[in-house]
């Protein structure tokens, strides 16, 4: 009788605590990005740290696009915001962004589509270090359309990025 209710006890656990196929793997290198907040896949308590071969392994987009920051178009390479946020299945409405200086902005989470921004982490092939707004930057293609060139999304391009907030 013990071991069944043992047996039945143990089932319930396993049923209730997909931990395990929801764990990411440890980062090997310097972590440069950590996302908290409503996650299911994390690997360091409840947060999801990355380092930069990490983020390359979700997938890596390119955008050429010009900013109001920087002279000329330019290549930057990272991973989409949809990706990441479906990587690590998140939800909710809005993304806290937050920089190495506490610089902090709010982000909709409706922002992460296809063809939307990125979290960059290479600027015409080489990684940014924090002079050059690294190491990471949320870009958007502000190029292509002028959606995309307004305030209100200049002001969501936090750069020195290396907090996220899902669901703040």
């Amino acid at each position: 009788m013990k071991s069944a209710l043992f047996a039945a006890a143990c089932a319930a656990l396993f049923t209730l605590t997909p931990a395990a196929a929801q764990e990411l793997p440890e980062p090997q290198g310097k972590v440069v990005l950590t996302v908290t907040g409503n996650i299911a896949r994390t690997n360091g308590g409840r947060a999801a740290r990355f380092d930069l071969d990490m983020l390359r392994a979700i997938g890596e987009t390119r955008v050429v696009t010009d900013t109001i920051w920087t002279t000329g178009d330019l290549v930057f390479a990272g991973v989409e915001l949809v990706d990441l946020l479906d990587y690590l299945d998140a939800a909710g409405d809005d993304l806290g962004a937050r920089a190495i200086n506490d610089y902090a902005v709010t982000v909709p989470i409706a922002d992460a589509v296809e063809g939307g921004p990125i979290i960059a982490y290479e600027m015409d092939g080489k990684t940014m270090s924090r002079r050059e707004k690294g190491p990471l930057w949320l870009i958007y293609p502000y190029a292509s359309s002028s959606d995309y060139r307004t305030e209100v999304i200049y002001a969501r391009s936090i750069w020195q990025l290396d907090r996220l907030i899902v669901g703040e």
